[in-house]
C-alpha cells in the first residue's frame, strides 16, 4: 500500500520557520515527480512547488518564491519543505504528492499527482 505521510506542521507567528516531511512508503518514488500542494479554508487546492524526480530541477509557485525551498533525499524516500518568513496568508492544510512517474515540473493542476498524504496544517498568526 502507498503511503505518503506529512509531518512538521504546527501553529507560528509571522516570520517565523517551519520544515514540512513528507515520508513515502509502499513503493519508491526515486523516479517520480514530486509537489507540495496547500488548502485554505474555503478556496481551492494549490501547488506551492514541484521538484523533479532528481531533484535538480523546481518550480515555485509566485506567492512562495525566496521563502520556501523543497528537497528530497532519495536514499529515505522523503521530501522535505522550508518555509521561511512564514506570512498569515500561508496557513492552510499543507499537502505531499506524487505522480506515477517522471513528468514536467510545470505539471502543477492536482489531478496530474496519483499519490497524495493526508495533509498538515500549518498556522500563522500575525
Amino acid at each position: 500500500q502507498v503511503q505518503l505521510v506529512e509531518s512538521g506542521g504546527g501553529l507560528v507567528q509571522t516570520g517565523d520557520s517551519l520544515r514540512l516531511s513528507c515520508a513515502a512508503s509502499g513503493r519508491t518514488f526515486s523516479t517520480a515527480t514530486m509537489a507540495w500542494f496547500r488548502q485554505a479554508p474555503g478556496k481551492e487546492r494549490e501547488f506551492v512547488v514541484v521538484i523533479s524526480w532528481s531533484g535538480d530541477n523546481t518550480n515555485y509557485a509566485d506567492s512562495v518564491k525566496g521563502r520556501f525551498t523543497i528537497s528530497r533525499d532519495h536514499a529515505k524516500n522523503t521530501v522535505s519543505l522550508q518555509m521561511n518568513s512564514l506570512k498569515p496568508e500561508d496557513t492552510a492544510v499543507y499537502y505531499c504528492a506524487a505522480a506515477k512517474t517522471a513528468m514536467s515540473i510545470y505539471r502543477t493542476n492536482p489531478t496530474w499527482y496519483a499519490y497524495w498524504g493526508q495533509g498538515t496544517q500549518v498556522t500563522v498568526s500575525s
